[in-house]
């Protein structure tokens, strides 16, 4: 699809920082200056924003040069005895994203959740309406959804290739098991696979380790989200992310 230029650089790869967890998660006071933050990101390079849609339409005159995923899905808090760990609900359309200026949109896949069909149709949904507005869908496959901290290698390969068979463009999922066991979950994928990063840390030289073997294992990028805009300065994280992703910058040669 065209629009997946908006998504990846000419390389192939992407950086996407997310900024969809206020749907339903705690981020305040850390974004409280939500604009403030959104320019830093954009200044530190970043190819994509992950966001709600509430923030897609309130900063559109600042989004005009960077791609922009509407998260479509949602419909729980943190606030509900499920915490956020059950299956969402499909609450806006392709066309409800393309209104604001969507490049492409976004919603979660739970292979294994006691909701996996009502889930799994979310997926499918999105990616029809997709398909008939050349619009191309991220499918977050995470095998039990986020009440399964620890997925295993097997798990994983089989939610990365069931969000590919339901049509989905991208697939973002977590870096699971040792080398050659992360090595055929790409291979398993036939769509791009980008890499969540997770509750945020202090250890950053870490996550750089991993987003670091991830790229060389073949995957196609990050979708970070808390570690960049938790962060004090975003626009160095930002840049960080864009030296690992899109110029094979060592984890060891970057210091914030």
């Amino acid at each position: 699809m065209k629009r997946m230029r908006r998504i990846f650089g000419e390389d192939g790869r992407t950086v996407i920082v997310a900024m969809d967890h206020g749907m339903g998660m705690e981020v305040n006071p850390a974004l409280d200056h939500t604009e403030e933050i959104l320019k830093a990101i954009i200044a530190g390079g970043a190819d994509a924003l992950l966001l709600s849609y509430g923030i897609a339409v309130k900063y559109m005159d600042i989004l005009q040069d960077v791609g922009v995923i509407v998260r479509c899905d949602g419909g729980y808090s943190a606030l509900t005895s499920k915490g956020g760990t059950g299956c969402p609900n499909l609450l806006f359309s392709v066309e409800d994203a393309l209104r604001i200026g969507a490049d492409a949109v976004a919603c979660n896949g739970f292979p294994g959740v006691p909701e996996e069909q009502a889930c799994m149709k979310n997926v499918s949904e999105l990616v029809r309406q997709g398909n008939a507005w050349g619009v191309p869908v991220m499918a977050e496959m995470l095998p039990g959804g986020f009440a399964n901290s620890a997925p295993t290698f097997e798990e994983t390969r089989l939610a990365v290739r069931t969000g590919c068979e339901y049509g989905a463009s991208i697939i973002k999922t977590k870096f699971v098991g040792n080398d050659e066991e992360f090595r055929q979950i790409v291979e398993a994928s036939y769509q791009p696979v980008v890499i969540l990063g997770g509750a945020a840390t202090k250890e950053l030289p870490g996550l750089f380790s991993c987003i670091e073997k991830a790229i060389k294992l073949g995957a196609s990028g990050v979708a970070i989200g808390r570690n960049v805009w938790n962060h004090p300065d975003p626009e160095a994280v930002t840049r960080a992310l864009v030296k690992l992703v899109h110029q094979g910058a060592s984890a060891s040669d970057i210091h914030l």
